[in-house]
């Protein structure tokens, strides 16, 4: 074949191949106003008019469709903002409120619209066999049961084949089911009509109003069923709005003629309509044509709603697993576009339901369920407003409280149906949400979460801005300096604990400009340094700052660290394994002195001990106030789980018997002062190298506490006395007081320490 032919050919396959996309009528507002006017229409106006009246079946409806009309704007607010994807509710959700949320939602609202799909083939079933003739005999009890999985494996097989076919097979349902309606008016309008019948009698409702409101309610539902196919949609920012809003006006606008025709005949008397067993009968004995017309309405509307449910529950399921939250071979399409894998298992789902036994109460769970979304939904237009990101750009906004209110009439309504079931509902997802955020799950786009933090953050600092630290508010704020984190995780491990649940801990990773690999990738470094410290359990904020020298760059980065309430009070720092790295940060910390940041200089010869006993001694030689930095960072420690039985040991060396009764009363004074336990130990000078003594009494201890000269430029002498104490003990930190009195506590207040 010629090589102009085969690439026609190769073109004219591809072509056919590419997933058929839809507008906003046939994609959008004919399954969801077929899912609005669907059974519940045809079964319970003539109950709801029989016991409330016109008056009031007129409020139920306005109520029940204002909460649909505020979630539809949200809705197409969130819709028009961004570029919405496969998922549609569970997308929305999970773009604006985060994956974790998203997913809370997304997985029951996934096997809600399965277990729908059971539900409308169950009742189209009962339908079609109430008219089974009496001659032919009472039909095996299995006849129902297998008449429902007859239909779930058709609209199954329909809806993974082809969603272009499901849906202009829905095109003929519309008019079916629009036929049905001029049906009842002429009916109604060509027989008996009298005033609209206004009187309450709640002859089979004696719950009352909010038992008759809760009963209807379902009846607006569904009209979330085109958002579902969200994916499918040439353009989901113009169809999803007008789509939806489309169908919500015009089911309320049907919804309040259907009542007015109902009120004003003749034909049936209201404890007639109000019988709970007349059902459909109320809508045949009124329309022209009855059953004739009716009956086809009926099966029609059922077996749209299911083939709407058949289609958006894949969907969502295959937007879960391209998040990740489930397997990912569920995600896999057809070669006409269509999630076919994840069809056929929801229609095994179905199936399986139909065995489930005790369908009608099931029902009221998925309805409340299903009304979690427009909770998340409204929530999540109202937060967006809220926060005011300044990417949120729709073209239809709809203000927060209007959200808000939406999502309250939401709950309101969920509790109405049934408490267990609001109860179960939040319990769920709260249960699925904690789950997911256990997991540490990787997102790959910004969300409406972020924004929250921000805005709470600029607040808190804003008044943070505005006080003074008191010794009583004070914590530690700790930048930390290292070149490699894996390298250094025992390091990060003992500076996170002294922050863990009251201060805070950032890890900085300096690169110069000579670094061009790794200047590329700074902000991928500080996320790597998360996934690392995430796997470790251990939480800090990670940067990485560019330099043009490591030596000023880490001096500067330290002594400017932090803002308005939140300055880094504490630089911490690994001892260098090489001469020149020693000398670098002997500088630094030199230079740092005079800038009131305390300095913690740490060398870990072995990991942390995992005995239950630990022990922590602190070197106190009366100089530069360190003792008192050096006990708060020892109760700091404390605090943590597996630190709490430590015990801290306080050694000072004196020259004779007369200074050692005079500093035990000093320091026991001093620790009771501060209201933290610790054992003194003052030792008589017994020869000159205090080194040796030091090393001698705190070789079995876990963890030393030394005081850190300052001023001192003889950096060889100064390495020397460092490398020995490091060099012979299990983890050593080396601490400099750098702080003003009135930002450290004064722990050896009676003394010069």
């Amino acid at each position: 074949m010629p090589k102009g032919l085969n690439q026609l050919s190769a073109y004219m396959v591809k072509k056919s191949s590419k997933p058929h996309k839809f507008g906003t009528f046939l994609g959008v507002y004919t399954p969801s106003i077929l899912t609005i006017l669907g059974l519940i229409m045809y079964l319970r106006f003539g109950w709801v008019v029989g016991n409330v009246g016109y008056i009031k079946t007129v409020l139920i409806v306005l109520m029940a469709s204002s909460i649909t009309f505020i979630t539809g704007l949200s809705a197409s607010a969130i819709a028009t903002n961004i570029k919405v994807g496969v998922g549609g509710e569970y997308y929305m959700i999970s773009r604006s409120l985060g994956l974790e949320p998203g997913g809370a939602i997304g997985i029951p609202l996934y096997l809600c619209r399965t277990l729908s799909v059971t539900f409308y083939c169950y009742g189209l079933s009962e339908a079609i066999l109430v008219l089974w003739p009496e001659s032919q005999g009472i039909l095996p009890d299995y006849s129902l049961q297998g008449l429902t999985i007859l239909f779930i494996v058709l609209i199954t097989a329909l809806s993974g084949k082809s969603a272009k076919l499901v849906l202009k097979s829905q095109i003929p349902i519309m008019i079916i089911v629009g036929a049905s309606i001029i049906a009842l008016a002429i009916g109604v309008l060509t027989q008996d009509l009298h005033a609209p019948t206004t009187v309450a009698s709640y002859s089979t409702a004696p719950e009352g109003f909010w038992y008759v409101f809760a009963v209807f309610f379902p009846a607006v539902t569904g009209f979330t069923a085109g958002i579902g196919l969200s994916g499918d949609l040439k353009d989901p920012q113009k169809s999803i709005p007008r789509g939806t809003l489309g169908a919500v006006v015009s089911g309320a606008l049907i919804y309040l003629i259907v009542p007015l025709l109902l009120a004003i005949t003749g034909a049936l008397t209201l404890e007639q309509m109000a019988d709970p067993d007349a059902g459909v009968t109320v809508w045949t004995r009124l329309a022209v044509f009855g059953p004739w017309i009716i009956y086809p309405a009926v099966w029609g509307a059922v077996l749209s709603s299911a083939f709407g449910s058949i289609l958006g529950g894949p969907r969502i399921l295959q937007a879960l697993s391209m998040d990740g939250l489930v397997p990912k071979f569920l995600a896999k399409l057809s070669r006409s576009g269509q999630p076919t894998i994840a069809t056929w298992i929801s229609g095994i789902i179905a199936i399986a339901a139909v065995f489930l036994g005790g369908l009608n109460t099931i029902a009221q769970y998925v309805s409340v369920l299903f009304l979690t979304l427009y909770v998340a939904v409204n929530i999540s237009a109202a937060v967006e407003q809220l926060i005011k990101e300044p990417s949120y750009r729709p073209k239809i906004h709809v203000p927060w409280f209007v959200s808000l209110l939406g999502a309250a009439a939401a709950m309101v309504v969920m509790w109405l149906i049934n408490p267990w079931a609001f109860v179960f509902a939040l319990g769920l997802e709260a249960l699925i949400f904690i789950y997911l955020v256990s997991k540490k799950l990787e997102q790959q786009w910004g969300d409406a979460s972020t924004g929250i933090w921000m805005h709470l953050s600029r607040f808190a600092l804003l008044r943070l801005n505005t006080k003074k630290v008191h010794t009583r508010n004070w914590r530690p704020i700790i930048i930390l300096f290292v070149r490699e984190l894996k390298g250094h995780m025992q390091l990060v491990k003992f500076t996170e604990m002294l922050g863990q649940n009251s201060g805070l801990l950032t890890i900085s990773k300096l690169i110069t400009f000579e670094d061009r690999s790794e200047l590329v990738r700074r902000n991928e470094i500080a996320f790597e340094m998360q996934k690392d410290l995430a796997a470790e359990g251990l939480e800090a904020l990670t940067e990485v700052n560019v330099v043009s020298d490591l030596k000023q760059g880490m001096y500067q980065v330290a002594a400017s660290h932090g803002m308005a309430g939140v300055k880094t009070n504490t630089v911490v720092f690994g001892w260098s394994s090489t001469e020149e790295g020693k000398i670098q940060e002997l500088q630094v910390i030199n230079d740092l002195s005079n800038s009131r940041k305390n300095i913690l200089m740490v060398h870990c010869n072995k990991p942390f001990t995992k005995r239950p006993n630990k022990r922590i001694d602190i070197w106190w030689r009366g100089e530069d106030r360190n003792g008192d930095l050096m006990l708060l960072l020892s109760y700091l420690i404390r605090l943590n789980r597996k630190w709490k039985k430590a015990v801290i040991n306080i050694f000072s060396v004196v020259n004779s018997e007369a200074e050692k009764n005079t500093r035990e009363r000093l320091i026991l004074y001093s620790i009771k002062e501060a209201r933290i336990e610790a054992q003194i130990h003052v030792l008589i000078k017994d020869r000159e190298d205090i080194l040796g003594i030091l090393i001698d009494k705190s070789a079995k201890a876990d963890l030393v506490f030394s005081g850190l000269a300052r001023g001192n430029s003889d950096f060889a002498s100064r390495i020397e006395v460092i490398e020995r104490i490091a060099n012979n003990l299990k983890v050593v930190v080396f601490v400099q007081n750098n702080g003003m009195e009135s930002e450290i506590p004064v722990i050896f207040n009676q003394t010069k320490t």
